[in-house]
């Protein structure tokens, strides 16, 4: 049930299942929602493509594109010459932080995220972190998220005059099954979505980086086809 009815929010969309699955749920609960990407200059490029089918399906109010390009820095499989990693065990997930984790990514992404949504009149961001099935990324547990709320109400001008920030993340503790199974429910459409790491040049998913192995896994226990490979 709608019980935002007519509130702005900036919802975070990547392309990918999550974030999707993200965007069907800030519309259900009534938000006028306004979608950010970002053209970072990660290697898995074809993910903005999917961004814009997946806005356009949801009907936002409008989809902004924000170019930022993390290969100065590097650091990352996804901004740097370092291959993806594939094929690895749930145990090697989960053994530590990856070399797909990019620098900050997701402190950059909310603090650009913010700028806008202050522009907009709009208190409420959704970003579609997991702390569950996830890849070890440090800037996807609760506890950042907190953190950066505080951040938010503490460093701009609608947080210091009194209307609170409030960050959604209602994936954070659910599976990547309960989340397919949510999506589903809401009717978002995954055939739209990409989530591989390191898709060919015709935007295919490679099916054995971990983001791939982590949506075959949710899809199998969720009892679900996977639209993208039938």
């Amino acid at each position: 049930m709608a019980t935002e009815s007519g509130r702005k929010a900036v919802v975070l969309v990547s392309g990918g299942l999550d974030s999707a699955t993200v965007l069907g749920i800030a519309k259900a609960e009534g938000f006028d929602c306004h979608a950010i990407s970002f053209d970072y200059g990660q290697r898995h490029r074809h993910e903005l493509v999917a961004a814009e089918r997946v806005c356009e399906a949801a009907g936002v109010a409008r989809h902004i594109v924000c170019p930022i390009d993390l290969r100065a820095f590097g650091g990352s499989a996804l901004t740097d010459e370092i291959d993806v990693p594939k094929d690895r065990s749930d145990d090697e997930m989960e053994a530590g932080i990856p070399v797909t984790y990019v620098p900050a990514r997701n402190t950059i992404f909310l603090s650009l995220a913010l700028g806008w949504a202050e522009t907009l009149g709009a208190t409420d961001l959704f970003i579609g972190v997991n702390a569950v099935d996830y890849s070890g990324y440090p800037d996807c547990r609760p506890e950042f998220v907190a953190a950066f709320q505080q951040v938010a109400n503490l460093g701009t001008k609608v947080g210091v005059e009194g209307e609170a920030w409030t960050i959604h993340t209602p994936l954070v503790s659910l599976t990547k099954a309960e989340i397919i199974r949510r999506g589903t429910e809401l009717g978002v459409d995954y055939g739209l979505t990409l989530s591989c790491y390191d898709p060919d040049e015709h935007g295919r998913p490679c099916g054995k980086c971990d983001s791939c192995l982590l949506r075959a896994k949710g899809f199998a226990e969720a009892g679900l086809v996977d639209p993208l490979v039938g």
